[in-house]
């Protein structure tokens, strides 16, 4: 199946999937690894830094996200502790290209999820990464950046 990046460049017109809460993923197949393929792509050729499957129009529990010009697929990420402090940084979506708003989000985060094996990982971050997580963590429950301003 293939797949694209569901987008608007008005955010009073917001497509009914992106509100969507995602489905639970509960093992790796052949049709998810090529998901995952599809979702690198599409958020490398858009400079990206993480897509949900949501935003590809699919409700499932998936996040990409790129961290030192490297790949990382999540599935069903959960959010397990964050810093009180929050730090405000312009902020855009792949879905509201052009758009950037400034959201205040916890500095510090730390989740729980399945990697590409289908391991238990338990990811620490700051700064963009941990922004980043959160992001696209709250795709995957129908939040949206714009929801924070």
């Amino acid at each position: 199946m293939k797949v694209k990046l569901i987008e608007t460049k008005n955010p009073k017109n917001i497509p009914e999937i992106l509100r969507e809460k995602s489905k639970e993923v509960k093992k790796i197949t052949p049709e998810i690894l090529n998901l995952a393929k599809q979702m690198i792509r599409i958020m490398n050729k858009n400079n990206g830094i993480g897509i949900s499957a949501i935003q590809v129009g699919v409700p499932i529990q998936m996040i990409v996200v790129k961290n030192c010009d490297q790949d990382f697929i999540f599935f069903n990420p959960k959010i397990t502790s964050f810093s009180k402090r929050e730090v405000v940084y312009n902020e855009g979506c792949l879905s509201f290209p052009g758009i950037f708003e400034n959201v205040s989000r916890p500095e510090k985060v730390k989740i729980e999820a399945k990697n590409i094996d289908w391991e238990d990982t338990e990811i620490e971050a700051d700064g963009i990464l941990a922004r980043c997580l959160l992001h696209e963590i709250d795709h995957l429950v129908g939040v949206l950046f714009i929801d924070h301003i």
